[in-house]
This record gives structure tokens, C-alpha cells and sequence, in this order.
């Protein structure tokens, strides 16, 4: 094999693993981490690499471990044929190895670096997303609703890992805030891509609802998402007045921006906007948490 060869062979693997670990998915995760380690010990040590660091590998294992589990599903739709397993580029044994070789050193890094709790609620975290969420996709359209559980607990162990406690007012409203927020945006990406779903062999809320009374619903989850981050200034997870301010513009943008929902028959490109918009919000969103304790109030 000449260097040229070489070289492309290797940039193939990296984009692989990218791929098998879900690297940008699992990096979000890991932003909302930083957001409640920052929020519970209002400022930055170098406790939050660790954190960072230990989150983001069990969420990469998760990941893979996710991609493993749905290859042949993967296989049969045109969003999914090119991930690394469907395409041979990654034995399963070589996936699977990663993928426990990840989640393992995450544990052992917030173990370690951190304590029990928040190691067992990273574990917690991959034993609902691996265990629970993926398996019921394959029999509830509505499997995305005890599934959010998931977007909820990053917070809660990078809380946890600056040393708050998991039952603190706090961090629930917070951890909620994500939970609430990941249903409208589950719902968007299958509003956008319902068909290969269900070429696949997933129920879907799409073809239960249909796309108007779905559009409908997401809305309303919408505003719930808006409804719940006024519990972040009441449980003073939000307290200065710059950070309140963006947290009141980012919900408002929120909602005026999903009212396209509400037209009738809303087509993709609707659902493609609104999908964007949800995840622009949790940016800002994770930003004006960040931001909360190094702004003048």
C-alpha cells in the first residue's frame, strides 16, 4: 500500500469511528454536563475536564453499542446504510470491543475522579439508552417519551460529579427542562425521515397520528419545553440578569418560531426548521447556563 493509499485507508477509519461513536450526538451530551457541573459549583475547576472527559467516552460507548444493536436496521434505511457496520468498514467484534472499552474507561474516570454516584448515573444513563430506549423503539411509536430520561441525565452527573446532590430542587428542574425538551426533538427527526423508519420496521408516530396532528402535538411539547425553563430562575439554577434575559429571548424565539407547526399539512422542510430551531434553542440555552455565574447581574 503506497503513502497516498495509506493515508486515505487511515482518514477512512477515523471517519468510522466518528461515525460508530456518534462523536457530535455524543459531544451535545457532554455540553449539558458542563452546564450542570458549571451551575452547581458556579465556577470552572479542573474537576470539569474529568467530568467532560468521563461523559463523553460513555456516551461515544453508548453510542457504539447503539450502532451494533441496530445494524440491520441501519442497513435498510438510506439515513443509516453508510454507517460503518452496514458497510463492513467495522466488524461487530471490533465495534463491540471499542464500544466496552469506552464505556468502561468513562466509568472509571468519573469513578475514579469523582465518586459512585455520578459513575452509577453514567451507567444509568447507557443501561436506559442500550437496555430500554433501543429495544422499545422496535415495538412503541411512543418509545421516545420514557426514552427522554436519557437527555435528562447528563446534567445530573455533571452536577453530581462538582459534588451537589442528585435530589437538589435544583438539577431536577433543570435535568427536567432536557427531558421535556428531547420529545419535540425525537418527534422532528421523524416527522423528517418517517419513511425509512418504517421501510426499516419501526412503529412510528407519523403513521399513528399523521404528519398535522403530529406537527400539533410537537407544538405543544414545544411550549411545555418554554412552560419548564421558567423552574430554572425559580430554583435559581438561572440568576443573573444577563443569563435571564437570554434564557427569556431563547424561549420566546422558541415558541414564535415552531407556530409554523401549527399550519395545515406542514411538510418536511417545516419539520426541518423547527428541528434546527429546537437545537438552536438548547445551545442557548446551555449557554446562558454556562454563562449564569460569570455575568454582572
Amino acid at each position: 500500500m503506497n503513502a497516498a493509499a495509506d493515508a486515505a485507508h487511515k482518514q477512512g477509519l477515523v471517519v468510522a469511528l466518528i461515525e460508530l461513536t456518534k462523536l457530535r450526538i455524543s459531544a451535545a451530551s457532554t455540553v449539558t454536563a458542563a452546564a450542570g457541573y458549571i451551575a452547581c459549583l458556579r465556577h470552572v475547576d479542573a474537576g470539569l475536564l474529568t467530568t467532560l472527559a468521563g461523559i463523553l467516552l460513555m456516551a461515544m460507548g453508548a453510542s457504539a453499542i447503539n450502532e451494533c444493536q441496530e445494524r440491520q436496521f441501519d442497513a435498510r434505511m438510506a439515513r443509516t446504510e453508510a454507517r460503518p457496520l452496514p458497510q463492513g468498514i467495522i466488524s461487530l467484534l471490533a465495534a463491540l470491543a471499542i464500544a466496552g472499552g469506552l464505556a468502561v474507561s468513562g466509568f472509571l474516570v468519573l469513578l475514579l475522579a469523582h465518586g459512585l454516584v455520578p459513575a452509577l448515573l453514567g451507567g444509568l444513563a447507557m443501561a436506559w439508552y442500550n437496555a430500554f430506549y433501543t429495544p422499545l423503539k422496535r415495538v412503541s411509536a411512543f418509545a421516545v417519551v420514557p426514552g427522554a430520561l436519557i437527555g435528562a441525565l447528563p446534567p445530573a452527573i455533571g452536577w453530581t460529579a462538582a459534588g451537589g446532590h442528585v435530589e437538589d430542587p435544583t438539577v431536577l428542574a433543570l435535568a427536567f427542562v432536557f427531558f421535556i425538551w428531547q420529545v419535540p426533538h425525537f418527534w422532528m427527526l421523524v416527522a423528517m425521515h418517517a419513511e425509512g423508519y418504517e421501510a426499516a420496521g419501526f412503529p412510528t408516530i407519523v403513521k399513528l397520528l399523521g404528519r398535522q396532528r403530529l406537527a400539533r402535538l410537537s407544538f405543544m411539547w414545544i411550549c411545555g419545553t418554554a412552560a419548564a425553563c421558567a423552574l430554572l430562575p425559580i430554583f435559581r439554577a438561572i440568576v443573573t440578569l444577563p443569563a435571564l434575559f437570554l434564557l427569556a429571548a431563547a424561549v420566546f424565539w422558541l415558541v414564535y418560531s415552531g407556530a409554523p407547526l401549527l399550519r395545515p399539512d406542514p411538510d418536511a422542510a417545516v419539520f426541518r426548521r423547527a428541528f434546527v430551531r429546537l437545537n438552536a434553542f438548547a445551545l442557548v440555552l446551555t449557554l446562558a447556563l454556562i454563562l449564569d455565574p460569570f455575568v454582572a447581574g
